[in-house]
């Protein structure tokens, strides 16, 4: 079948919006109709070589639509289904699956390096972008990584779930372990931060400051959950001690990935407090600490991979906020924008602009 996708063609140019011929699902597979896709910073990472992704690919990671089609064996989903896109899914045989950590899975990464589809054009191989490639009007993927989408989450809303929300979600719930009344500081106000907010604030976080560069960010933070919104600066540790009886925030989450804002992120958490870094940053952000401060103020700093989720676990319970009303998934979305318009949004992230980006289809 012939549908339009976003091609990366090579690492660093821009996508290109062209037809692509996607076979059928094949043992152990499903074929899913995308309803929207969100364009997470990761993809902007995939596209100019920060995270590794074979070329040509489609991108696209966090996306949910109906599954059409179903390949021998596949027991867990049916053609009208609907679902979640899980771009790491486990194994659950390797090593740190056994260790129930499956969102360190060694496998899970696999399908990225799999030739899925063709380009019309040329007939050259074509890789998922994290094995997902929902940048387009369909995908194949592996079962495993379809999940049933819980009743009573809107469809396009809940392509959030498959990156964003389940990052944030998991930052605060099992990563930082935030508890109520806890202090919380967030890094970065897009499409991550705000799931993070939102989390925090869900699970009775007070104070919750964000920080962004971006003074426009602050409506949109406040609305997620914060109590407090800092624009960045280089006092700004000392704005959130301030706001924190002069400890600093039990907690701080850092969105960004930028060796300055983890380094910030550090300074503004309280002695004994917890510094979870969720932002990808690439190889030359180096962070500092002397061997002094590290005995001196006793504090956790902890990498968090996709939240430290399971997503299998955890989406019902993340359901469960979004039909309460708690979570709000359309609120993080500042444009509902086309496959063509994806290069556009790739650029208000790299100037920090905006929440989180949503291709319709």
């Amino acid at each position: 079948m012939t549908i339009r996708a976003a091609v990366l063609t090579a690492v660093g140019a821009p996508l290109e919006v062209a037809e692509i011929e996607l076979p059928g699902p094949g043992p152990g597979q499903v074929r899913i109709r995308l309803a929207a896709a969100g364009v997470c910073h990761s993809d902007l990472s995939l596209s100019d070589g920060t995270l590794r992704q074979p070329a040509p690919a489609v991108l696209g990671h966090e996306g949910a639509g109906t599954v059409t089609a179903v390949g021998e064996g596949v027991s867990t989903l049916a053609p009208g289904d609907r679902a979640v896109l899980n771009w790491a899914p486990a194994c659950g045989d390797c090593h740190f699956c056994g260790l129930a950590e499956p969102w360190l899975c060694a496998e899970s990464g696999k399908a990225a390096g799999t030739p899925y589809a063709t380009l019309a054009a040329d007939g050259s191989d074509l890789y998922p972008g994290l094995g997902t490639a929902v940048f387009a009007e369909e995908t194949v993927v592996p079962a495993h990584a379809a999940l049933p989408l819980p009743a009573g989450v809107p469809l396009t809303d809940a392509a959030l779930l498959g990156c964003a929300v389940l990052t944030g979600w998991g930052a605060v719930h099992h990563s930082a372990r935030v508890r109520a009344g806890e202090s919380v500081v967030v890094f970065g106000a897009g499409g991550v931060g705000l799931a993070t907010l939102q989390a925090a604030r869900i699970a009775g976080a007070g104070p919750i400051v964000a920080v962004d560069v971006s003074p426009a960010k602050g409506e949109l933070a406040r609305a997620a959950g914060a109590t407090e919104f800092l624009v960045a600066s280089d006092a700004t540790a000392k704005r959130v001690r301030a706001l924190t009886g002069g400890h600093g925030a039990d907690v701080a989450i850092e969105c960004v990935g930028r060796a300055e804002t983890i380094r910030t992120a550090w300074s503004s958490t309280r002695r004994g407090g917890r510094t979870t870094v969720v932002g990808i940053g690439g190889q030359d952000q180096q962070v500092t600490f002397s061997a002094l401060e590290l005995f001196h103020f006793g504090r956790t700093l902890s990498g968090c991979v996709y939240g430290n989720s399971d997503p299998a676990a955890d989406l019902p319970r993340i359901a469960e906020h979004v039909r309460s009303g708690a979570l709000d998934l359309s609120g993080m979305v500042t444009d509902h924008i086309a496959l063509d318009d994806i290069p556009a949004a790739f650029q208000a992230m790299r100037e920090g602009r905006g929440g989180r980006a949503l291709v319709v289809f």
